[in-house]
């Protein structure tokens, strides 16, 4: 080993992110492996490597023993201590035993060794390093196109997007400035692999923290997305200041910041609505901008499906075009939701019913007490008369 293999390690170090050290002890493994398999030695071998003149030697560590069972694991007491009077029971010798031949052989074989080792390593390191980045969004650059992957250079590493995760409305070409979604950092047969996406609901999530404070910040609260990508998205949004109003907040003055989005996006989509507590009110804003009449719910809290009314001439604006806008709704609120026209459906507004049962009942009531009132009267007048008027009336009856 000369002087430029210490530059050949400072240079892996810079290019692939490995340190020198990681590179030394891959480096260590081969050569003891090497030697163990070309020259049948015992497992006490070491390799020492010296630092300032980048050379590596092999060591085998023998014991000291009184007698002594296996010469290449101990030596004796009596030739220790002819190599030193100071040597004791229990203490290790340590001597070079570095071949003059190591050969072409314990050269391959630490070959093979030490790319597998640096291999691991830069698998490692790039985890580490894009680890972080998981489940956000980043710039890369495309640099090839497959039958079944687009190549993505994200720094010093390849990122790939499968045909799922590309949007249907886009067309790549090498050397594209390119914002995606990391969706994956892990590692395989081949070593790290990296996945990224342009399609994942997230990345309208992402993409809406760029551009609106509020949701980066968490005043504005994104609950849950629906997305059909490169045609239509559905986000719900709720505020935790009940001075923000939080679809105005990610639409923005005049549109800007949901258009920014859109933008990136290539033209896609997007229908901001309002989060509520209240299932109804939620599915009914779900399924803007169709207008909803009603929704009804099943008898059991564990039925999540609801029966939507709409007015007639809504029918097909509410379920969407082949059933897009109903199918998103349905993913943005959790719920499996049937629409029907007014005129299909026979419905009680249950409020409704109960105030006109409580003003027919109060009518009645307010009728016959007005009768009972009359009679009291007439028999109160009757009974009250002037005792003349009452002769009179004997007296002379009706003709």
């Amino acid at each position: 080993m000369t002087k430029e293999m210490l530059e050949a390690f400072a240079t892996l170090e810079t290019t692939k992110g490995i340190k020198q050290e990681v590179i030394v002890d891959a480096i260590k493994a081969a050569l003891v492996a090497a030697y163990k398999k070309n020259y049948n030695q015992a497992p006490n071998v070491e390799v020492d490597f010296d630092e300032r003149r980048g050379n590596f030697k092999v060591v085998a560590v023998k014991t000291v023993v009184e007698t002594v069972q296996d010469d290449r694991l101990e030596v004796s007491l009596k030739d220790a201590i002819e190599l030193n009077r100071a040597y004791e029971l229990g203490d290790e010798i340590r001597s070079e035993v570095t071949p003059k031949n190591f050969g072409r052989i314990a050269a391959q074989t630490a070959k093979q060794v030490i790319m597998q080792r640096l291999r691991e390593a830069e698998r490692n390191h790039i985890i580490d390093e894009y680890s972080q980045y998981q489940d956000e969004l980043v710039t890369g650059a495309i640099e090839r196109i497959d039958n079944r992957f687009v190549y993505v250079k994200i720094g010093n590493v390849e990122a790939v997007m499968p045909q799922r995760d590309q949007m249907p409305n886009e067309h790549y070409n090498p050397q594209d400035q390119i914002r995606v979604l990391v969706t994956h950092v892990g590692s395989d047969a081949k070593g790290a692999q990296i996945t990224v996406s342009r399609t994942a609901p997230d990345m309208v999530k992402r993409l809406f923290e760029q551009e609106v404070p509020e949701i980066y910040d968490g005043t504005v609260e994104i609950v849950s997305i629906a997305r059909e990508a490169g045609d239509r998205t559905k986000v719900a949004v709720k505020s935790h200041d009940a001075n923000i109003d939080p679809v105005g907040t990610c639409v923005g003055q005049r549109g800007a910041r949901v258009q920014n989005v859109v933008n990136e996006l290539g033209g896609e989509n997007i229908d901001i609505v309002k989060y509520e507590s209240d299932p109804s009110d939620f599915i009914a804003n779900s399924l803007n901008p169709a207008e909803v009449i009603a929704v009804q719910f099943g008898e059991s809290e564990d039925d999540k499906s609801a029966l939507v009314i709409v007015p007639d001439y809504q029918l097909s604006l509410a379920i969407g075009k082949k059933g897009q806008n109903v199918r998103l709704a349905a993913r943005l609120t959790g719920y499996k939701i049937d629409i029907r026209p007014e005129s299909e459906v026979e419905f009680v507004d249950e409020p409704a019913a109960e105030v006109a049962a409580e003003d027919a009942e109060a009518d009645a009531a307010d009728a016959a007490d007005a009768s009972e009132a009359t009679v009291d009267t007439s028999d109160d007048e009757l009974a009250n008369a002037p005792a003349d008027e009452a002769t009179d009336s004997a007296a002379h009856p009706a003709d």
